[in-house]
Order: C-alpha cells, then sequence, then structure tokens
C-alpha cells in the first residue's frame, strides 16, 4: 500500500460539538454532512490506495458507513486528529508509504492541494511531514484578522524559511504585515491548511510523545513535532480560482455555503 488517506473525526469537539454532522447546502441546495463532503473530496484525489473515517463514536460511524466509508473505531483518549490518524494506523495493521491526514473540517479541500502534498513529501526525503499552505489575498488576511478581533479561533498562519522549512504555526496572523492589502493583493501571511502528510515513523512516534507547551498554548497538534525537533516541509499550494476555508465554528456554516455558490460546487 501506498498512500491511505485518514480522515478523523470526533463528535465532543469544544468548540463546536456534532461538528462532523453538520450538513452545509451546496449551489444546488444539496444539503450534505460535513463528514460526508470531506469523504467526497477525499475520494476525489487520484492515486490513493484507502480512504478511512477514523472515530470514537457510533453517530459518527453509523453515518459514514450509511454513505459507502470504510470506518476504523479508535478510542476516546485521542487529543487530536494526529494521535487519531496514528492510532487507526496501528489498529488496522497497514505501513504505508504515507499516511494523509485530511481533517475533517476542510471539505473544501480541491485534490491538488493532496496531490501536490504527497508529491512534495515525495521530493524531500529527510521532511517527517509535509503539509500545504495557501498565500493569502488582502480580503482572506482581513478575514482572519476579524476572526481575531472578535475573539474566534478561526484559520492558523505559517511561518516557513527559504527551503520551505515550517519555524511556526498560530492563530495568530502572522507575520505582521502592516498593510493595508487590496483585496485581490498579495500578501506575506500564508494559511496553513489543515491536511498533513507523514511517515509513519514519525506518526507512531508522535503518539508516545507527552503535549507540547506551544501545543497546548496554541491549540495545534503540528507543534508537538516542531517542539521535538522534527522536519515540516511547508507545500505551497495554488488556489486556481479556488476559495478555502474551514469550518471552525458555527459562523463558518454561512461562509463555507455562499463560497461553495459563488464556486457552483454541489
Amino acid at each position: 500500500m501506498s498512500v491511505v488517506i485518514i480522515i478523523p473525526a470526533r463528535f465532543a469537539s469544544t468548540r463546536y460539538p456534532g461538528k462532523p454532522l453538520v450538513e452545509l447546502r451546496g449551489a444546488g441546495g444539496q444539503a450534505r454532512s460535513l463528514i460526508r463532503r470531506s469523504w467526497d473530496a477525499a475520494m476525489a484525489v487520484p492515486g490513493i490506495d484507502r480512504v478511512v473515517v477514523a472515530t470514537d463514536d457510533d453517530r459518527i460511524r453509523d453515518h459514514a458507513q450509511g454513505f459507502g466509508a470504510e470506518v476504523v473505531m479508535t478510542s476516546t483518549a485521542c487529543r487530536n486528529g494526529t494521535e487519531r490518524c496514528a492510532e487507526a494506523v496501528a489498529n488496522m495493521g497497514i505501513s504505508p508509504e504515507i499516511v494523509v491526514n485530511l481533517q475533517g473540517d476542510a471539505p473544501l479541500t480541491p485534490a491538488w492541494f493532496i496531490e501536490d502534498l504527497i508529491e512534495g513529501m515525495r521530493a524531500d526525503a529527510g521532511a517527517d511531514l509535509a503539509t500545504p499552505v495557501l498565500m493569502c489575498n488582502g480580503r482572506m488576511r482581513a478575514e482572519l484578522i476579524a476572526d481575531r478581533q472578535a475573539g474566534r479561533v478561526g484559520g492558523t498562519t505559517a511561518v516557513f524559511n527559504h527551503d520551505m522549512q515550517a519555524l511556526y504555526f498560530s492563530k495568530e496572523v502572522v507575520p505582521y504585515a502592516a498593510g493595508p492589502f487590496a483585496d485581490d493583493e498579495e500578501t506575506p501571511v500564508f494559511h496553513h491548511v489543515g491536511v498533513y502528510a507523514y511517515r509513519p515513523d514519525a506518526l507512531a512516534a508522535y503518539a508516545g510523545w507527552p503535549e507540547g507547551r506551544l501545543e497546548k498554548l496554541e491549540g495545534l497538534e503540528q507543534l508537538r513535532f516542531l517542539e521535538r525537533g522534527r522536519r515540516i516541509r511547508c507545500v505551497r499550494v495554488e488556489a486556481r480560482g479556488r476559495e478555502f476555508w474551514e469550518l471552525n465554528n458555527p459562523e463558518d456554516v454561512a461562509k463555507l455555503e455562499t463560497m461553495m455558490t459563488r464556486m457552483g460546487l454541489d
């Protein structure tokens, strides 16, 4: 087996309980759950050997199996999606080349983001994991800032060096840039897309480490790798006219539905 996509999903989210089962209406008015839309996004990626939903909740399991998804059950002790992916791989007894974590709150992730991520991982033998970054235009940067000013935990930003190695990830909008920026103007801020590609040995090691200090402060699971000195490759992806946002808060439902309508996505 070469590449497996795992979609970690839990019902007991602190910020948005039951989020995987929330329905989103597309351009044609059809309602599909968040986990179904994330599954559809994973299934659209060519060259993937297996797509699996990993959950600890019977409601999510029953719903996912109802639309034909393969499901693996994990424990309630998993603190984040990376730990859930690690447990799922162990429970399935598989040894893929690459494990992709497509988090269940990113249904607008286009297939080429994941294709580019896998290609970037294969091109960098020294990387323990890889993750996509998308350059913000002025409008996206302003929306990230508006979330923080309103006290909402919204999207995550990434900072990396000239070799595309991650330096830091934050729920604050970093780096600081005075601006102002026009809506369609390029900015120095990069939105972190919530997808990861892991080497299986790095994923297995992660599950045995205690939660990191920065990870706990920011609520960002990938910081545990940086705190342990592991190398994260940032893979720059292009929007190609697509809008991208994740469902972090109840207010994001309307935003995602508006985006899908604008892009003509059912």
